[in-house]
């Protein structure tokens, strides 16, 4: 398992923001996937709350960039953790810090958890 594997990941999950659909987005996390998302105080335990979240979200247009990533992979498990910076259709932007930890079930990686919160500075 590589590491380039990992970050492709990530340019799965951008890749479904860019379809504006939040099922597709929702669909790359685990069935119990944990969202600790940017723009919300609410914690998303499954599919359904994960694409509530992103029905909000991704009205703004939003465009991922990795600014910094950390991959570590054990085993069926896998870290990735950094910076990250969206730009939105209206020009505005948001730096963030990430946590992905993907799972391998049935011979695909899903998002077991994601942490995104907003640079504090």
């Amino acid at each position: 398992m590589g590491q380039n594997e990992i970050t492709s990941l990530f340019d799965a999950w951008n890749a479904a923001l860019q379809t504006g659909d939040p099922k597709q987005v929702a669909a790359l996390y685990a069935d119990d996937g944990i969202l600790l998302p940017t723009m919300s105080n609410r914690v998303r335990h499954n599919h359904e709350e994960i694409a509530d979240y992103f029905v909000h979200f991704l009205a703004k247009g939003p465009v991922g960039r990795i600014d910094e990533s950390n991959v570590r992979v054990f085993g069926d498990l896998a870290i990735n953790s950094g910076l990250y910076t969206f730009t939105f259709q209206d020009g505005a932007s948001v730096q963030a810090r990430f946590t992905f930890v993907y799972q391998q079930e049935g011979g695909r990686w899903l998002i077991a958890e994601h942490h995104s919160s907003q640079m504090p500075e």
